[in-house]
């Protein structure tokens, strides 16, 4: 790496933040769906920055907006006087939230997002207890942590919140993965009554689940869980918040937002990530009575500052021009069926999930479902060696993660397709080898 930029790295910065692959890469460039290292070498990009990037890169309507508002000489005014590019993105996401009276709080990530949406449902109810789904991340501060079922993301065991735990709907794995499909709703929903009855003292505050959970491994219950978990939540009166950060602005390609395929809406949703496509931008949207609860003055002193609300009006306005829920849809189904279709049936692939252009190849010890994380890290490095760059997580580590910008064309999606198909076959083969 040119300068030792890797030893530099390791010399300031803590060893509990990961660096990608045996050897580390600097992206220096950017343009369409592809980004270029500091040695000259050029990747199709298929994790967007973990989702981030989700309309690519170098894309004129977005560069020229946030020129614009450069050019006024603002890039930070203070939430405590009007700006009308934060206004005019709340009135967007409010009338695209699918949540009535609904008002927008801006952060400056997913993680104050989630923490915002919590401090409003347990101010709302007046209570400290909440529920969340194993399996599950939401965030790397006090309160995020304390709601995240995974304990490789879990940095500390203090928790200001009391959490009881739902099963994730898993269908590899658990309790639930034992069942006939068609029983798993009603099992979810007897273990949500169990819960309450033997693990609350009966005043939660709300439930937290991603519909769709990302550094999860993109693991999803059934379409209709959250539907049928909402029904006995609405007999306690608890509340429902659904983490958006990765699943939100039409990426899973049927819907616009995750919740919508359980066919119920939430009392909270937050969002991030793609919204900015890159600037920090996030936030928390949910029905005025309950945004309203919070106490006191509380504000974020970026969330929502011009030059990021200039970015994210811009992101929300392309995606609609372009319909690319659509086109998420449409080469999300090239790259899962052609996965499915060619790695599928080998033994060492558990599983080809995921919806639109969230998608997930989870990877096991042949015959078993025991995880292999050590074959999930070289066909992450042979992806990496073909030119393409993917994402990788899962509970055990053993799941290929990708999340392309929703902006993939259909020939990028077969380029990337057959890079991916290469690296698992010639890994696999390397295990059967071996």
């Amino acid at each position: 790496m040119t300068d030792d930029l890797l030893a530099r790295h390791r010399a300031v910065l803590p060893s509990w933040m990961p660096l990608y692959y045996a050897e580390p890469i600097e992206l220096v460039s950017g343009s369409g769906r592809r980004v270029t290292d500091a040695q000259g070498r050029t990747y199709l990009d298929f994790f967007g920055g973990v989702l981030t990037n989700m309309i690519g890169y170098d894309i004129p309507e977005i560069r020229e907006a946030v020129q614009r508002q450069l050019a006024t000489g603002l890039v930070h005014t203070s939430t405590l006087y009007l700006i009308r590019q934060q206004v005019e993105l709340a009135e967007k996401i409010a009338r695209h939230s699918g949540i009535p009276d609904a008002r927008v709080f801006f952060t400056n990530s997913g993680t104050e997002a989630n923490e915002a949406a919590l401090l409003a449902a347990t101010n709302h109810r007046r209570s400290h207890q909440i529920l969340a789904v194993r399996n599950s991340y939401h965030g790397r501060t006090y309160a995020t942590m304390g709601v995240t079922g995974n304990r490789g993301w879990s940095a500390s065991a203090l928790n200001p919140l009391q959490v009881a735990w739902l099963h994730s709907g898993e269908r590899l794995r658990g309790l639930l993965s034992r069942l006939d499909p068609a029983d798993r709703l009603d099992a979810a929903v007897e273990d949500l009554r169990e819960v309450l009855a033997t693990q609350t003292a009966g005043d939660v505050a709300c439930l937290i689940a991603e519909p769709i959970q990302g550094v999860g491994g993109f693991v999803h219950g059934p379409d209709g869980l959250l539907a049928a978990w909402r029904k006995v939540l609405d007999e306690h009166g608890i509340l429902l918040i659904s983490d958006e950060v990765q699943t939100g602005w039409g990426r899973t390609g049927e819907h616009f937002w995750g919740y919508q395929a359980h066919g119920v809406t939430p009392d909270l949703l937050t969002f991030a990530k793609g919204i900015g496509n890159g600037f920090a931008l996030a936030g928390v949207v949910g029905r005025a009575e309950i945004m309203e609860s919070v106490p006191a003055i509380s504000f974020s002193t970026f969330g929502g500052n011009p030059l990021a609300t200039a970015a994210g009006n811009a992101v929300l306005d392309y995606l609609l021009d372009h319909d690319l829920q659509a086109n998420a849809a449409r080469v999300g189904a090239i790259l899962a069926d052609g996965l499915r279709a060619a790695v599928g049936g080998l033994d060492c692939v558990a599983e080809v999930r995921g919806r639109g252009l969230m998608l997930g190849v989870e990877f096991v010890h042949p015959g078993t479902v025991e995880p292999d994380p050590a074959l999930t890290a070289r066909v992450f490095e042979a992806c990496r060696a073909g030119g393409l760059l993917v994402g990788k997580g899962g509970l055990y580590g053993n799941v290929l993660r990708m999340g392309p910008p929703l902006t993939l064309t259909e020939d990028e999606a077969r380029e990337g397709l057959a890079i991916l198909v290469d690296a698992i076959r010639s890994c696999a083969d390397g295990e059967v080898a071996a």
